[in-house]
């Protein structure tokens, strides 16, 4: 026996679709995971699928999905919806993380009653730190980071001034070529209330396990941000060797099953880590 992957697609409260996969275990799950993707990402790039489908074979059901304002669809070559991604803010990938989990546990998707942990990449473990340090009643069983960025903007201060005198910027996409519109609603939301958008604040009300990753050779998200928000978070930043931001993994991965050292450490270290604590209350 060997794994199977499923697609789903379901609405957010704005009507919007959240496409997934969710790649099954050949045997009983023993827990569930919910992987996010990062800035220009999607639930197909590089090493993701590669990570989920390990967790697979580790009996571990593995949900990944675009958020709906990614700008993805199943067109992987290219941002087919740039309309959508300009409308991309952090509060609206915190509500596509609360819609998922309330149709895994409505039984839309599967996983209902497993411990459920949630795992992001870059801007996504952001996220994944925004969504459990805003609600403490999501029953999360942990909390997984990978490279991830510890603040919400990033922009100097003439660039934010420039983004909300003209409504809205570009930022290029180097894998498909297009320059991609972000409007400033990204960041007025968090001029309006920073406290929500504050991820070292909120990691230090965060009472979960956690496991934080970081590359040491990450050229885009410095190991610092992974100290910063391990010690926010009350634990140790755990370092990937040699690994940069993207595990030493192309896109698309190699279809050989040659997997990078970095990525196989990281495999073993979320493996453990669910192992060790999937007895926490499930969703």
């Amino acid at each position: 026996m060997s794994i199977q992957t499923s697609e789903w697609t379901i609405k957010n409260n704005r009507g919007l679709d959240i496409l997934g996969n969710t790649d099954h275990p050949a045997g009983k799950p023993k827990a569930s995971v919910l992987l996010l993707h990062g800035f220009k990402g999607y639930k197909d790039y590089g090493f993701l699928p590669v990570l989920a489908h390990a967790l697979a074979d580790n009996d571990i059901l593995v949900h990944r999905f675009n958020f709906s304002c990614s700008g993805m669809t199943n067109q992987i070559s290219t941002f087919e919806r740039p309309d959508l991604f300009a409308q991309d803010t952090w509060n609206r990938q915190v509500e596509d993380v609360h819609c998922i989990i309330d149709a895994i546990h409505t039984g839309a998707i599967d996983g209902s009653g497993l411990p459920l942990f949630l795992a992001g990449h870059s801007r996504g473990g952001a996220t994944t730190l925004l969504t459990a340090g805003r609600d403490e009643t999501l029953h999360l069983a942990g909390l997984i980071t990978i490279n991830a960025v510890d603040r919400c903007n990033g922009l100097s201060e003439e660039q934010q001034h420039t983004l909300l005198q003209s409504g809205s910027m570009t930022t290029p996409s180097a894998r498909t070529g297009q320059d991609l519109p972000i409007n400033a609603a990204w960041l007025q939301e968090q001029i309006d209330d920073p406290a929500s958008h504050d991820v070292l604040s909120l990691c230090t009300t965060i009472r979960l396990p956690s496991l934080v990753l970081h590359g040491t050779e990450d050229p885009g998200v410095p190991f610092a941000a992974g100290e910063r928000i391990a010690s926010a978070l009350n634990t140790q930043v755990t370092p990937i060797q040699g690994a940069d931001h993207v595990l030493n993994t192309a896109n698309p991965a190699p279809q050989d099953g040659q997997i990078s050292p970095q990525l196989r450490d990281v495999i073993e270290l979320i493996t453990k880590f669910v192992d060790t604590n999937h007895t926490q209350t499930p969703i």
